[in-house]
Formats: structure tokens, sequence, C-alpha cells
């Protein structure tokens, strides 16, 4: 669609943020008990997927990857960014190659029948499972919440909470039988649209980073401040002879938030950077920013987290996805 290039690049759209969380509210209310997709969809929409199970399968992959795309940059981030550059057969099979290693415990069990045989026999067991599963998919409306509060603010959550709330009643009204179903969901329904024109504008709004003061581009920052990051501040100080560290990330990202909270927030490892006068510079992708699309392309990524180092003189060291301590040791030895 002409659009930049990047995976995760749904997650940068407040609006996509907030339709997933509102399909998984969906689904947890779904496995809850509160309704049965087929309670709502027309016989034959039910008849057409058990006549296709090739395309409904192929859309549960499809839902399956948009929920997993933030946990799978470290295996699949350096992979993704070699395969966009290639020619376009080849990089189909790239992508085939991923999409067979997520099939492969189900062709497993077509290959071999006694895989079969491990699986637990069907029983009471599968209606408790099923309900339980609902509450890791309410975890991820949370984590989602969290992340449009990244992108449009505390009222951009506080609107999407809201209309969660609201879509779960219009859900819930429409289980009910006799004319209160049509009553009470008519007015649930009118009352959520009415929502949605107040504030549903606040989710997509734009939102200024909060993690990051703004700092002066000219005045030198204090040691281990996390300044915003720029290329052109990146030339800047390494003209000056000062290396520069840079957190490629974003707040969708759940491997981006462990390593920061974990090597990137450990004493030793900011010791180590002031030590040597390392710029730190962090890149913010939670929202779509065509500069730092273009500065992952250039370093062969198509994905966060990324961290490298650029020193004076020498080409950028790029480090693995899992940070450690030792690695970032390792690096900062070599200035």
């Amino acid at each position: 669609a002409g659009g930049q290039r990047g995976w995760g690049l749904a997650r940068q759209s407040p609006a996509v943020v907030a339709a997933l969380a509102a399909l998984c509210t969906l689904i947890g209310l779904s496995l809850v008990g509160v309704f049965e997709f087929g309670q709502f969809a027309p016989g034959r929409l039910a008849a057409l997927q058990l006549r296709h199970p090739a395309a409904d399968a192929f859309l549960t992959g499809i839902l399956a990857v948009a929920i997993a795309s933030p946990c799978t940059a470290p295996f699949m981030g350096a992979s993704l960014g070699f395969a966009i550059e290639m020619p376009t057969a080849q990089a189909l099979l790239v992508f085939v190659a991923l999409g067979v290693g997520m099939a492969l415990p189900y062709l497993a069990a077509s290959w071999v029948p006694a895989v079969v045989g491990w699986l637990p026999r069907p029983g009471a067991w599968m209606d408790t499972f099923k309900r339980g599963m609902a509450f890791p998919m309410f975890a991820t409306v949370a984590w989602l919440v969290w992340v449009l509060g990244q992108q449009s603010g505390i009222d951009g959550a506080g609107a999407l909470l809201v209309l969660l709330v609201a879509g779960s009643a219009v859900v819930w009204a429409l289980t009910l039988r006799g004319r209160t179903r049509w009553v009470l969901a008519s007015i649930l329904i009118a009352a959520s649209a009415g929502l949605i024109s107040l504030i549903g504008s606040n989710i997509t709004q734009s939102q200024e980073t909060q993690a990051l003061a703004a700092t002066d581009s000219i005045a030198p920052a204090a040691p281990n401040t996390w300044q915003p990051w720029s290329a052109e501040r990146v030339a800047e100080l390494n003209a000056g002879g000062q290396p520069v560290f840079v957190d490629f990330t974003a707040a969708w990202c759940v491997t981006c938030q462990y390593n920061k909270r974990t090597t990137l927030a450990n004493a030793a490892v900011l010791e180590g950077f002031a030590a040597r006068n390392v710029a730190l510079l962090r890149a913010d992708w939670t929202r779509r920013d065509p500069h730092i699309t273009e500065a992952l392309a250039q370093l062969g990524r198509s994905g966060v987290p990324v961290y490298v180092l650029y020193a004076p003189g020498k080409a950028p060291l790029v480090m693995t996805e899992i940070l450690s301590t030792e690695e970032v040791h390792a690096a900062l030895s070599s200035l």
C-alpha cells in the first residue's frame, strides 16, 4: 500500500491496538461462557466455515501472528530484515518457512499418528480449560491498554477501557431472550455510539512520549541520561569523538521492556557507559516514525529491539536482541 515496512508496524497504530483489544475482549467473553460465536453468526456462515477449513485455518493463523508479533522479534527480526531486501520469490520462501514452523506441531501429529495418542482424552476438563484460557486473553487486553496509553496518553487508555466495558454490556444484552434483549441491547448500542462520538477521538490522538524528557541537542547530557534519538544527533556526537549507544525500542515490544528493566537498568552497565563517556539515545518506535524505520533498514533489521553501539571511526556494532550485561561490557571494552 506504499507504506514503510516493519515487523510490528500494526502496533504503531492506536486504532489497530484498540481494535485488537476489542477482539481479545470478545474472545475472552466467549471463552468464559458469556456467549458462543455461533450464537450470533448466521447458520450459513457457520456452514461456510465447515466447508472451507483451510480458509478458517488461514484466518486463525493471521490472528495468531497479529497477537504474537511483539514477542517474535528476537527470533525473526534479522531474518525478516533480510527477507524484505531479497527478490520476491526468495522472500516468500522465508515467510513460507515461518508458516511451516508455526504449523509444525499439527503437521507432526498428521505425519506420525502415534503423537495423537499422547494427547489427553476429551472430557469435562476441556470446558474448564476453555474458561481458564479467558484470563490470558484479558491479560492481553490489559497489556494492549497500557500500550495505547504510551501512544495516546491516559485519556486514550481511559476512553478505550470505557468503550470496552460498553461493548461488553452490548454483547451481554444480545444473549438475553425476548423483548428484554432488543430493548436493552438497543439502549446500550445507542449509549455506546454516543460514547464513541464523545470520547472515541481520544484513542487516536497524538501523545508525545513522556518517558523521555526534552533535552537540548547542543548542551551535553548528564551521565546515564537517555536522550531522544535522531540520526543527526548520532552523527554530531560521533563527530565530537563521543561513542553513542542507541536503544531502538517500542512500548508494545515485550522483549524491549524486559531488556530495559534488566540489562539496561543494571548498575554495572550504567557505570560502564559513564566510565567511557557513552551517550545514551533512545529511538522510540511505539508510534510510526519513518526516520527510525529507515535507520533500522540500514542496519538490516525490520523490527525492535535493536541495540547499536556507534563508535567514531568504526562500523556500527549491532548486538543481539536478548541483551545481556556480558555482551554490553564486551562491546564497551572494544572502545
